[in-house]
């Protein structure tokens, strides 16, 4: 699973890169032709690891109930993020999968409600689940591209 963390880590890092070099406003811009921003982006691959991890496992997710009603799937930007937000979820970008890497080490994670993607692929264990997060934060991050050549 080394590997897996190593790839997720460098996803984090250029996630960060992209919160860190465009200002809140920038962030918060929905342009023409998208339903969702940049920090949008950012803060739903956060969700969505801790809930293809955690939730499906049946365990608690280590971020607010609050941050997974805003950024779930399906869910679109209703209010600007603010700036106490973006300083949480630049802190939840590497403190959630630090928390799932000792969770890995420590054995919390046994059983898993396995589930076919929407893409088609079916997620049987936690390990898949944390496979399939390096697609969808990849897919993610080809969106804030596009977003970021708008903003």
């Amino acid at each position: 699973m080394d590997i897996t963390f190593d790839i997720t880590l460098s996803s984090r890092n250029n996630l960060l890169a992209i919160l860190d070099t465009h200002s809140l406003e920038q962030l918060n811009e929905i342009p023409i032709g998208f339903s969702n921003n940049l920090i949008w982006n950012v803060a739903h691959v956060i969700v969505v690891q801790q809930m293809l991890l955690y939730h499906l496992s049946g365990l608690p997710m280590v971020i607010p109930d609050e941050l997974v009603s805003r950024y779930k799937r399906g869910t679109r930007p209703e209010k600007n993020c603010t700036v106490e937000e973006l300083v949480q979820i630049k802190e939840f970008l590497f403190s959630t999968l630090e928390h799932t890497k000792n969770d890995f080490m420590d054995g919390v994670f046994e059983n898993y409600n396995a589930f076919t993607t929407t893409s088609g692929f079916t997620v049987k264990n936690v390990h898949d689940a944390a496979r399939f997060n390096i697609f969808h934060e990849g897919v993610h991050m080809g969106i804030i591209l596009q977003l970021k050549k708008r903003v």
